[in-house]
């Protein structure tokens, strides 16, 4: 990655403290190095870049009316209810729709993340990197969103989000004010047209003490061969606050896909998060929570479908830093063909979060013999008084269940889409959004279809 890339293609149009920004996670970035499998968190994942080869995709104008998106996006929109959506084409907003006139006059933000930088520049400078840093802090050291963390750069993780934090074009800003409930969602839905490129995008949402917004961000594509997706989200949940946060991440065969998620959530504030990966040759999703204040809570939700060469990573904190908090996480896949799979997920509870209650549960469901899963649950307890608990499982699909469909006069193939169907939908029953929940299981059935 060389220095003239960066200075021509964004910092020549940042404002200064973003032009640093950029400057000093760029600098990072040649100074770590890319992980290996003899970094732990790496371990069964090697992510192969060039990252001298990069090339960014393609700019894309505004398209006049929905009709001249493509197909899968304008489904997509006719069967979602949405209070507000941005359409990305690579790292270019290419449509739009406004905020309900109610909404945005109690206060609520809605743009994409270069426009929010323009007109709202005291909000971003205040939240954004506070979350993701270029590098990842010592957990420990966490400061308060808004205020500048004391950062302890880790080679094993911070390659790819100081990559993020110097290169990203674009993304989605969220800002609700105190005490406002936006009732609809709120969506972006990117895709990339140009295989080769690399696009770099950056989520940002807040809310402010006791508000309530649900954000969902998909992801999907055709075919691009060697062709790269960076992402980075920050989801701010102040004091009594409640955020929804569901990703699908649907791109075609060829993507790698590299994102770091991570939430704050401060004192009876509720996260609740879904991650959905389907898409991709090589997927690596990090989620993670860092429970700041008294009686925090996150449920984080995960479901994943992976076949033929498909590898998709999921590694995964339920970081508990305050007393009474609560977390709750489970993940379930399904792994067919050659595919691979690999969970890591850590539950730390700080000396003096007393009372912590946190559960972690992954389930992989093996539809073939050559597929392989790789499964690394664990728990780093720090004080005396909680109640945390852990386990995975993986395993063929039931032979007393098949049995029983067959005896009933189904085929082999359709009582394993009914298994498998089964297995899955008990993440699902736990997201109320329907429409969501809808475009998920057809995905599914695609996936399934295809074996």
């Amino acid at each position: 990655m060389t220095q003239a890339l960066i200075n021509d293609t964004l910092i020549s149009g940042s404002p200064e403290w973003l032009a640093a920004k950029r400057q000093e996670s760029l600098k990072l970035f040649n100074d770590l190095n890319t992980p290996t499998e003899n970094v732990e968190a790496w371990k069964y994942t090697q992510v192969d870049v060039d990252f001298g080869a990069l090339r960014p995709h393609g700019k894309r104008d505004r398209v006049s009316g929905v009709e001249a998106l493509p197909e899968r996006v304008q489904k997509r929109l006719r069967s979602t209810d949405v209070g507000g959506y941005l359409v990305f084409d690579g790292p270019d907003v290419v449509y739009s729709t406004d905020l309900p006139a109610d909404v945005a006059a109690k206060g609520v933000i809605f743009t994409d993340l270069k426009t929010a930088v323009e007109q709202h520049a005291d909000k971003v400078q205040q939240y954004l990197y506070s979350v993701v840093p270029a590098e990842v802090p010592d957990d420990t050291t966490i400061a308060a969103p808004g205020t500048t963390p004391s950062k302890s750069p880790d080679p094993s993780e911070g390659k790819f989000s100081a990559l993020n934090a110097a290169l990203w074009t674009n993304g989605a800003f969220v800002y609700v004010p105190r005490g406002v409930e936006v009732e609809l969602p709120l969506g972006s839905f990117r895709v990339m047209s140009e295989a080769g490129t690399y696009t770099a995008t950056r989520t940002l949402v807040v809310a402010e003490e006791n508000a309530q917004v649900t954000f969902i961000d998909e992801q999907d594509s055709d075919e691009l061969p060697g062709t790269y997706a960076f992402g980075a989200v920050e989801l701010v949940v102040k004091a009594g606050a409640r955020v929804r946060y569901v990703s699908v991440q649907n791109w075609g065969k060829g993507v790698t896909h590299i994102q770091r998620q991570r939430g704050d959530v401060d004192r009876d504030a509720t996260l609740n998060s879904l991650v959905v990966t389907m898409g991709g040759t090589l997927s690596r999703t990090e989620m993670q929570s860092y429970l700041r204040g008294q009686g925090s809570d996150s449920e984080m939700l995960a479901l994943y479908f992976a076949n033929e060469d498909q590898h998709f990573d999921h590694y995964t904190l339920q970081h508990h830093a305050a007393p009474h908090a609560h977390s709750d996480l489970l993940y379930k896949g399904v792994g067919d063909n050659q595919a691979v799979g690999v969970f890591s997920g850590m539950i730390k509870v700080d000396l003096g979060a007393q009372k912590t209650d946190a559960y972690q549960k992954h389930r992989t469901l093996m539809l073939s013999s050559e597929a392989r899963n790789f499964s690394v649950p664990q728990l780093e307890i720090n004080a005396n008084d909680v109640r945390c608990s852990h386990g995975s499982t993986t395993g063929p699909v039931n032979a007393e269940q098949l049995f029983f469909l067959r005896s009933r006069g189904i085929s082999k193939e359709q009582a394993e889409k009914m298994l498998v169907t089964a297995f899955l939908e008990d993440v699902l029953s736990r997201v109320p959004l329907k429409s969501v929940v809808k475009y998920i299981e057809g995905i599914i059935a695609e996936k399934v279809g295809a074996n």
